[in-house]
C-alpha cells in the first residue's frame, strides 16, 4: 500500500477506535483510556494502537481489557471501515510523558538535585 493510504487508514482507525472505546465498550477499566495514535504496517496486516491512561495501575488494567476485547474491536472496525483486510490490533502504552511529572523533573535538574 502507498503511504498516503496507510496514513488515511491509520487516522480513520484511530477515530473509530476512540469512539468504540468511549461509547460502545462497557468495561469500566477502559474509561480513562485515550487512543493517541495508530500505526498500520506497510502491508496493512498489523496495527499498533498507542493508548494512554492517567496512572500506571489504570494503564495495566486498560491494556489487559483492550487485549481481551481485541476480537470485538476488530469486528466492529470491519463493519465500519471499507478495507479489504482489517489489521490485527496490538495495544501498547504511549510513551508520552505526563506534563506534571516532566515539570517536577525539570525543577530537580535546575536545582542540581539527584533524581529519586
Amino acid at each position: 500500500m502507498d503511504e498516503i493510504r496507510i496514513n488515511r487508514i491509520s487516522e480513520t482507525m484511530r477515530e473509530e477506535l476512540t469512539e468504540l472505546i468511549e461509547y460502545e465498550m462497557e468495561d469500566p477499566r477502559v474509561l480513562p483510556v485515550t487512543v493517541t495514535d495508530v500505526h498500520v504496517s506497510p502491508d496493512g496486516r498489523k496495527a499498533r494502537v498507542m493508548v494512554s491512561a492517567p496512572t500506571a495501575k489504570e494503564q495495566t488494567a486498560a491494556i489487559n481489557a483492550l487485549e481481551h476485547a481485541r476480537a470485538f474491536l476488530r469486528l466492529q472496525l470491519a463493519q465500519r471501515l471499507t478495507v479489504r483486510h482489517i489489521p490485527d490490533l496490538h495495544f501498547e502504552l504511549d510513551a508520552v510523558v505526563d506534563p506534571a511529572r516532566l515539570n517536577q523533573l525539570m525543577k530537580r535538574v535546575r536545582k542540581g538535585r539527584p533524581k529519586e
